[in-house]
């Protein structure tokens, strides 16, 4: 099928949807970019609408720009989302210098097709006791993205600037995916970057639940068992979550579309 528009999102977990879960799809996630895909075609009845989504947790930089975005440029993208570094940041060296002009590359890669290309500045760690650690990286990450995104063509969604996000509600159980309603509201943000009008209905976010010293130790040993343990134990081993896992939607299709 010709599409006459044709949406690819390239990435690692982020973008490919983790946190939240939707079991009848690829994956058994959904994510910000489904949602994205969905209301832009919602938007155009009248038009042809093609989407894919080459995103697969875990993946880290080089892995993106090899396996992803020669792909992308292959079906003629009308607009492209990338989100990728920060599975590097993450790791205990990485020469950000470097990381930043393959990146550069690979943008201009995308920007050459004349599609849209959207880019995403990393988060601001700050209110995690886990992640602050790599604020300063993150930092300085975006400020060479920033200018790559000048030098390029690309366009920025500004995630670092997103304060909503320190409301952990917006965050899934293992706190370092967003969760449903962090995802909408991604969604939303990037809607908001192309211009579009519509939104996709927020839902209502639960009461804050009130705490007690032991409560929060005992969740937070709970956290550490089941999601941080995994996490370090699969970096030490050289593993990734996405190895066994493929690209949720490797060609053009319409997207789903949901309520």
């Amino acid at each position: 099928m010709e599409f006459s528009a044709r949406y690819v999102a390239l990435g690692d977990s982020f973008t490919e949807g983790l946190g939240d879960a939707d079991p009848e799809l690829p994956n058994q996630v959904r994510g910000w970019a489904d949602r994205t895909a969905g209301q832009l075609a919602a938007a155009r009845p009248g038009e042809t609408f093609g989407y894919a989504n080459l995103a697969i947790r875990g993946k880290k930089m080089k892995q993106i720009l090899s396996g992803q975005v020669d792909a992308a440029v292959a079906m003629n993208p009308t607009l492209v989302t990338i989100y990728a570094g920060i599975n590097d940041i993450l790791r205990p060296k990485v020469d950000i210098d470097a990381m930043l002009a393959s990146y550069s590359d690979g943008i201009a890669k995308l920007t050459a097709t004349g599609a849209r290309v959207l880019v995403f500045t990393g988060f601001d760690a700050s209110s995690s006791k886990v992640f602050a650690g790599i604020r300063g990286r993150t930092a300085v990450y975006n400020e060479l993205l920033r200018e790559v995104a000048d030098t390029r063509g690309a366009e920025l969604v500004d995630y670092w600037r997103f304060r909503e996000y320190n409301d952990w509600r917006l965050w899934g159980v293992d706190r370092m995916h967003m969760s449903t309603p962090g995802h909408i509201n991604m969604a939303n943000r990037v809607l908001e970057t192309l211009g579009e009008t519509a939104r996709i209905p927020l839902p209502e976010l639960p009461p804050i639940p009130v705490r007690t010293s032991a409560e929060t130790f005992k969740d937070n040993a709970a956290w550490t068992r089941e999601y941080v343990g995994p996490w370090i134990g699969r970096r030490l081993r050289g593993v990734s979550s996405g190895d066994s896992l493929s690209a949720r939607w490797p060609v053009l299709r319409a997207p789903v579309v949901q309520g």
